[in-house]
């Protein structure tokens, strides 16, 4: 028997190549910001009925299909609407004070104060809620989260974020509400941080770690019970990390100091340079080279945040990326070696540090003649 399909008027409109978290961000009626790196402490907000305060969503080049950026603004005295989500999400403090409170799976409530700088995660889909507490000054929190995979998977914000699901097997200690936590020891000298919240990134103990650079020191936190990554790596002055590459979704976010990263593709003939300083967030692209250079008189730290951890990598391709970050390319990993690096780069940086009087450090490179 053969089907024949008549040719009679059709019914439904054909729909093709939707994004339904897209759709979402358009809908919620706020600024969307796009771009290969974002001033977050400075970027564009207005009202956000979903979160009873002003907010944007921050979309970076390189964000991949897992990660994005919501920016909420607090004014003096003033709350976020309560919340409770079936997403994931870190949430840094880009400027003032104020404190959290949350509801766990369990029957728990905890309550914790934050500052400038803090970083901290939320049990998944516990009821929170973000108090300002100046009477004088905004808070603006930056979430780097998950909510763009689950509205893709789900196509459904009732369901995300109306879900009561409790999960109370990710309820957390109260200890680590209030910045104490556990070192937990890793393959490869990865030593992580296992906690749910940081007072001050800036303050934070890193652990040598001279593969990735010259007086490099890092640290990786497992935070929330969750897959969401982060890490924090400090460049002394006069100084920068080795070139690498890897998987989307690393979102940077430039916690002190003042320097620019350069970002490439093997065989592009030039580079994507973006300057930054406190605030600045970018992501590289999926298998950009990046490296980062401190040009200022003071040691810069940056915190990158992604989907994907030490513990639940989450993709197969994470996995790979744990093993192969400080692996040369020689080798079948994703590093560049000081001696292997384009000879164009290293006078970039000696330019840069001589426009701000700063001395170089770079013991692996000949010094350069006066001109």
């Amino acid at each position: 028997m053969i089907l024949k399909i008549e040719d009679t008027k059709a019914t439904k409109e054909a729909v093709f190549l939707r994004d339904p978290y897209l759709e979402w961000t358009a809908a919620e009626g706020i600024p969307v910001i796009e771009d290969f790196g974002v001033d977050v402490l400075h970027a564009p907000v207005a009202p956000w009925a979903r979160f009873g305060v002003d907010g944007s969503i921050v979309h970076l080049k390189g964000r991949g299909d897992f990660v994005s950026v919501f920016v909420l603004l607090l004014p003096p005295g003033g709350q976020v609407a309560p919340q409770r989500h079936l997403y994931e999400e870190v949430v840094y403090v880009l400027e003032g004070q104020g404190s959290t409170t949350i509801e766990t799976g369990d029957g728990g409530k905890h309550s914790f104060e934050w500052g400038p700088k803090s970083l901290f995660a939320l049990p998944l889909n516990c009821r929170y809620q973000h108090f300002n507490g100046s009477g004088s000054q905004p808070a603006r929190l930056a979430s780097t989260n998950n909510c763009c995979v689950m509205m893709k998977l789900f196509r459904n914000a009732d369901f995300i974020f109306a879900n009561d699901y409790p999960f109370a097997d990710r309820a957390v200690s109260a200890d680590y509400l209030t910045g104490s936590g556990e070192f937990i020891p890793a393959p490869r000298g990865r030593v992580m941080w296992e906690t749910n919240f940081v007072p001050d990134m800036a303050a934070v103990e890193l652990l040598d770690n001279p593969k990735r650079g010259k007086g490099s020191a890092t640290l990786q936190f497992i935070l929330g019970e969750g897959m969401m990554h982060a890490h924090e790596s400090l460049m002394p002055v006069g100084t920068y990390k080795k070139a690498h590459r890897h998987g989307p979704d690393y979102h940077v976010m430039i916690v002190d100091g003042v320097g620019f990263s350069l970002l490439w593709y093997e065989g592009d003939d030039d580079f994507v340079r973006v300057d930054w300083t406190d605030g600045w967030m970018f992501a590289p692209p999926d298998q950009m080279y990046h490296q980062h250079f401190n040009t200022g008189s003071q040691p810069a730290r940056y915190m990158a945040s992604a989907i994907g951890n030490s513990r639940f990598p989450f993709t197969e391709r994470n996995h790979k990326n744990k093993l192969g970050v400080d692996v040369s390319v020689k080798d079948g990993g994703g590093q560049v070696e000081f001696e292997d690096q384009d000879p164009r780069i290293h006078p970039m940086f000696l330019d840069a540090l001589a426009a701000n009087g700063v001395d170089c450090r770079m013991t692996e490179f000949p010094v350069r003649a006066a001109q």
